[in-house]
């Protein structure tokens, strides 16, 4: 499954970063919010944290242990998809490692992730993300539907 699953994480990296470079060139210079629908904004986010802006830090050190973390874990999850024999663990896996790649990135280059989606009802706004934190949330749902669904294989005697 790793041949099905390192295409997609390929693919959300690609794809999070030209998504990334179009959002910053069209809202951060000079900074500004373009509301696309009634419940749809792209806005110029600077996410020092970790997911959705938690644990914010403006400490030199976080980018990089933050980095470090996501790294150790896509690690980990590659080893998972190598090890994995079916498809729908390996859609959401390499949607996960890519989406976490894709963040590091950020992280690597600028300190900072640049969040830009943000969508809101009734004056409730979810945090700003990005396609890699789309592609991140995605792949838990997925791995969880997986786990709960999966059909279980009889007990050994």
């Amino acid at each position: 499954m790793i041949k099905l699953g390192l295409p997609i994480v390929a693919l959300v990296v690609v794809l999070d970063q030209i998504t990334k470079w179009f959002a910053r060139d069209a809202l951060w210079e000079p900074p500004r919010a373009i509301e696309v629908t009634s419940f749809f904004n792209l806005v110029p986010v600077e996410n020092r944290g970790i997911s959705f802006g938690l644990l914010e830090s403006d400490s030199g050190f976080g980018p990089w242990l933050i980095a470090g973390l996501a790294l150790a874990i896509a690690l980990a999850l590659v080893v998972w998809l190598a090890r994995t024999r079916r498809v729908l663990p390996a859609v959401a896996l390499g949607l996960i490692v890519g989406g976490a790649l894709g963040n590091v990135i950020d992280r690597a280059r600028l300190g900072w992730v640049i969040d830009f989606i943000d969508l809101h009802v009734g004056g409730y706004h979810w945090p700003a993300f990005n396609l890699a934190d789309a592609g991140i949330t995605v792949g838990v749902g997925l791995l969880l539907i997986d786990a709960l669904f999966r059909p279980s294989r009889p007990a050994r005697k």
